[in-house]
């Protein structure tokens, strides 16, 4: 695998609009040079017999089943409402309409 060299990490640092000194490009370089080698390392495991995963540990749903059951009724629904009206919640009117 080829190295990056100074001259490509300036290249980046001009069009990523960085400044940097000279002794910054070696460093970076031997950086970058690190990084693209192991993502080369990962790609090489990572075939493709190889599901894909989400997680490391295999998850179950833990979710209680779903079962209908029935709902609240006008009634109840609207037991502790403090204004009801025509089995309806009753708000203050807020944008200045007509009833």
């Amino acid at each position: 695998m080829s190295a990056i060299t100074r001259d490509e990490v300036a290249h980046l640092a001009r069009l990523s609009r960085l400044a940097l000194r000279e002794d910054e490009l070696d460093q970076l370089a031997a950086q970058l040079d690190d990084i693209i080698s192991a993502v080369a390392q990962v790609q090489e495991v990572a075939q493709g017999d190889i599901p894909p995963t989400s997680h490391a540990l295999p998850l179950t749903n833990v979710y209680r089943p779903d079962e209908a059951r029935p709902g609240l009724g006008p009634d109840a629904a609207l037991a502790g409402a403090p204004a009801v009206q025509d089995q309806r919640f009753r708000v203050p009117q807020i944008l200045g309409e007509e009833d």
